[in-house]
C-alpha cells in the first residue's frame, strides 16, 4: 500500500485514508487565542536537535569569531539540526507505521527550560573558548557589542535558513500535484524534487551568482583605474610602467601599480647586506596591459628582455591572488636576500578581490600561472645552459594554485625550476592535495613529509628546522608555508561528512588542543573561519609575512647572509603595511 506523511504538520495522510485536522495542544498548532503564524510553528524533535547543534555551534575551531561571525554558524548550524530532526522524525515515523502525535504542554515546558539553560551554559563557555585563541594570537580585541547582537543574528539566521526550506518544499509539492496529471505519484515526485532543485541550482548559480559577480566585477574594476596613496611612477625602465617600460602605467591596475611603484632599491638593499647591490627589476602585466591571458604573458616576456632580466642571476615567476596583487612581504625578500641581482614577473587575471576570486575566478588563476610560467621557461629555455638565471616560483593563497598549474607533479618542479615558495595552498590544489595525500606514513597532514622530503616540503613555522631532519635536501627546494590556523588550508566540503586527519593529530601553537570533529558544525566553523582569514595577527590564519624571511633563505640558500641581517629583514618586514 503506498503511504505518505506529512514531515512537519498536525496530521499525516495514508492514501485514501480522511484524517482530521490537527487538535488543539499538537507540537505544530498552539491553543486556539495563542495560534502562532506558520512561519513560527515547529516540530518538537526538530528543535531538540536544533537545539544540539546550536550548542555545538559554540565549540571552538581554527579563528576567534567576531559576534557576527558566531551569530550567523549559530543560527546556520541550529537550521541544519532542525532540518535532520524533522528528517529523522518522518523516517521513524514511516517505519514505525503511524501518524504525527501531538506534543503534549508539558513536553514544550521542558524544551523551553532545557534551551534557556543549555544556551547560556554554551554561550558562556563559547567566550571562554573564544578568549583562550585570542591570547594564542595576541592582538585581537573583544568586542563586546558585537556579542550581545549574536543572539539576535541567529535567530534571523535561523528563520532565513528553514523558509527557505520550507518554500523549496512548497515548490515541490505544487510541481509534484501538477505532475500527478500525467504520471504516477511516484514518478511525479521524484520528477517533482528533481525539477525544484534544478531550477534553484539555476536560480542561484545563473541569476544570483552571476549577478553579484557581475556588479562586483562593475565596481572593483572602477577602482582598478585607481592608484593607492603613496604609490607613484617609476623613473626607471626596470619597473613596468616606468620610464622607457614597454608596458604603460595606466594599465598596470591598483595592484600592479602598487607592486611596481613601491619596494626596496639597491640603496635599501645595501643597508641590509652591507655589500653592493644591484637595482631589482619587477615586471608586471596589468588585465588593460594586453588582449587575454596569453598576450599578457608574452608582452611580460618582452618586457622581461627589455629590462635584461635574463641576465639577472634570480628570475622570480609570481602567480597573483585575486585582483593581481603580490605580497610584498615575499617580493621584498626576495629582492633582499638575493642583494637586487633578481627579476620579479607577475600579471593581473581579475579584478575581484582574493576571497571572490577564490569562488568564481579558479580557472583564471589558474590559466594565468600556467601561460605566464609557460611564456618565461620558453623564453628562459632558450638561453644557454650556463648563462640561465635560476627560476623560482612563488604564490600566495590562489595564486599557489594557480602557481602549480603549470607543472604535473614533483619530477617537474624540480625540473623545471630552481625552487618555490607556496603559502597558504587551498585544500583544493591539485599538486598539494597529491603531496598531501601521498604523504610517508606516520607523517601529520598537519606537516607532510613527502617521499623523504627529497624536493617537496611543508612547515607550519619556517624558523625551526623543517621536516624530515637528517634528510638530504639538494637540488630544487619547493617550500609550501601552512599555518595550523589557515583555514584556506584546511577547508574542504568533505568537512561535511567526513573526519579529517588534522583534526585529531596533535594541534600547532595558535590553535586549541580541545577542538576535534562534528558532521556538519565544523564544516560551518571553519567555513566561517573563511571570512576573516586574514584579519588575525601575522603568523596566524592567512596572513603570512615574516615567514618568508626564513623561507626564501631556505629555497635561495644566499651566501653571506648572517642570523643579524635576518632580524633585520624580519623587523622591515613585519613593518609592511
Amino acid at each position: 500500500m503506498s503511504k505518505s506523511f506529512e514531515i512537519e504538520g498536525g496530521r499525516s495522510t495514508t492514501a485514501g485514508t480522511q484524517v482530521p485536522p490537527a487538535r488543539a495542544g499538537d507540537a505544530t498548532s498552539p491553543p486556539a487565542g495563542r495560534r502562532r503564524p506558520g512561519w513560527l510553528t515547529f516540530t518538537l524533535p526538530g528543535s531538540w536537535v536544533a537545539l544540539i547543534f546550536a550548542c555545538l555551534s559554540f565549540t571552538p575551531s581554527l579563528l576567534p569569531r567576531g559576534g557576527v561571525a558566531q551569530g550567523v554558524i549559530w543560527g546556520v548550524t541550529a537550521a541544519i539540526g532542525y532540518g535532520l530532526g524533522v528528517w529523522g522524525a518522518a523516517i521513524w515515523r514511516a517505519f514505525a507505521d503511524r501518524p504525527v502525535r501531538p506534543a503534549r504542554p508539558w513536553a514544550w515546558r521542558v524544551f523551553v527550560v532545557c534551551a534557556i539553560v543549555l544556551l547560556i551554559v554554551f554561550f558562556a563557555l563559547g567566550q571562554y573558548w573564544q578568549s583562550q585563541i585570542r591570547a594564542l594570537m595576541g592582538g585581537i580585541e573583544y568586542d563586546l557589542a558585537l556579542v550581545v547582537v549574536s543572539p539576535l543574528v541567529a535567530v534571523l539566521v535561523f528563520l532565513l535558513v528553514v523558509q527557505t526550506g520550507r518554500g523549496l518544499r512548497w515548490l515541490y509539492r505544487g510541481a509534484a500535484r501538477l505532475l500527478r496529471r500525467w504520471i504516477g505519484p511516484r514518478a511525479a515526485s521524484a520528477v517533482g524534487w528533481i525539477a525544484v532543485v534544478a531550477v534553484t541550482y539555476l536560480v542561484v548559480s545563473g541569476v544570483l551568482l552571476d549577478g553579484l559577480v557581475t556588479a562586483a566585477n562593475d565596481a572593483f574594476s572602477t577602482r582598478d583605474t585607481t592608484t593607492a596613496e603613496g604609490v607613484h611612477t617609476p623613473q626607471t625602465a626596470l619597473r613596468s610602467g616606468g620610464t622607457g617600460s614597454l608596458i604603460p602605467w595606466d594599465t598596470l591596475g591598483w595592484q600592479g601599480r602598487t607592486f611596481t611603484g613601491l619596494g626596496p632599491n639597491a640603496a635599501d638593499i645595501e643597508k641590509l647586506v652591507h655589500r653592493p647591490a644591484m637595482e631589482p627589476i619587477r615586471a608586471y602585466a596589468g588585465l588593460a596591459s594586453a588582449d587575454g591571458a596569453e598576450a599578457q604573458a608574452k608582452l611580460a616576456v618582452q618586457e622581461l628582455d627589455h629590462q635584461g632580466a635574463f641576465r639577472r642571476k634570480n628570475l622570480l615567476v609570481v602567480t597573483t591572488t585575486g585582483s593581481g596583487w603580490i605580497n610584498a612581504a615575499s617580493a621584498d625578500t626576495f629582492e633582499y636576500l638575493s642583494g637586487g641581482d633578481s627579476a620579479i614577473v607577475g600579471m593581473q587575471y581579475s579584478y575581484l578581490p582574493s576571497w571572490i576570486s577564490y569562488l568564481v575566478d579558479q580557472s583564471k588563476a589558474r590559466e594565468a600561472g600556467r601561460e605566464l610560467f609557460d611564456a618565461v621557461y620558453d623564453r628562459w629555455s632558450q638561453l644557454p645552459a650556463g648563462d640561465r638565471p635560476q627560476l623560482f616560483v612563488s604564490g600566495e593563497s590562489l595564486g599557489t594554485f594557480g602557481g602549480e598549474a603549470a607543472f604535473s607533479g614533483e619530477y617537474d618542479l624540480r625540473n623545471r625550476t630552481a625552487g618555490a615558495v607556496l603559502a597558504g595552498p587551498p585544500n583544493f590544489n591539485t599538486l598539494f592535495t597529491q603531496f598531501r595525500e601521498g604523504r610517508d606514513a606516520g607523517s601529520p597532514e598537519t606537516e607532510p613529509v613527502y617521499r623523504d622530503g627529497r624536493t617537496v616540503r611543508f612547515t607550519n613555522d619556517a624558523t625551526t628546522a623543517i621536516p624530515p631532519s637528517g634528510q638530504p635536501w639538494d637540488g630544487s627546494r619547493v617550500l609550501y608555508l601552512m599555518h595550523p590556523s589557515d583555514p584556506i588550508v584546511w577547508w574542504s566540503p568533505r568537512l561535511l561528512l567526513n573526519r579529517p586527519d588534522w583534526t585529531s593529530e596533535t594541534h600547532g601553537k595558535d590553535v586549541l588542543q580541545g577542538i576535534f570533529w562534528m558532521p556538519f558544525v565544523t564544516f560551518w566553523q571553519v567555513t566561517g573561519d573563511l571570512t576573516f582569514a586574514a584579519g588575525v595577527p601575522s603568523g596566524h590564519g592567512h596572513t603570512y609575512k615574516t615567514e618568508y624571511v626564513d623561507a626564501w633563505n631556505t629555497v635561495l640558500r644566499p651566501t653571506g647572509i648572517t642570523p643579524e641581517m635576518l632580524d633585520t629583514l624580519r623587523a622591515e618586514v613585519a613593518a609592511i603595511p
